[in-house]
């Protein structure tokens, strides 16, 4: 499947994206998801590294469920697998990707640039940016 005018990872990913830190806790997180408008959050490390996401489901399921004080959960905690993409991916890679792990957005990393964390690719990047037909096939494979 080819997206449109072969775009990569850095033509149609969301820049700026914010981290949460590792050790701060997920009162810190629904308010940063909160201010920022996102339901998700990249987890960093000290050493200012991709150590995973946290999602706004991620924090309902397993604190606010299990009966848990947000204020004492650090994110790091939450972390789970990491799947990200480089920069300078395809989009066909990126959509690969998202697909065989059942991932709504994946974290760009630069790993030319010290594997720095650069932007985030959501659904909404991907349904601005490739064919209809494309976007129903990954809504069908993440969703199933």
């Amino acid at each position: 499947m080819a997206a449109k005018q072969n775009l990569t990872v850095r033509d149609v990913m969301t820049e700026g994206t914010q981290c949460i830190g590792e050790s701060q806790n997920m009162s810190d997180a629904s308010r940063m998801m909160r201010d920022l408008g996102v339901g998700s959050l990249p987890i960093c490390g000290e050493d200012d590294r991709l150590k995973g996401m946290i999602t706004d489901r991620d924090i309902v399921i397993k604190c606010c469920a299990e009966g848990k004080d947000l204020n004492q959960v650090r994110a790091g905690e939450l972390a789970g697998e990491l799947f990200w993409i480089d920069v300078d991916a395809s989009i066909s890679e990126a959509l690969d990707t998202m697909e065989r792990h059942q991932i709504k957005r994946i974290p760009v990393i630069d790993t030319g640039a010290g594997h720095r964390l650069v932007g985030i690719v959501t659904e909404h990047d991907l349904a601005r940016n490739i064919s209809d037909e494309m976007l129903a096939e990954f809504v069908e494979k993440v969703y199933a």
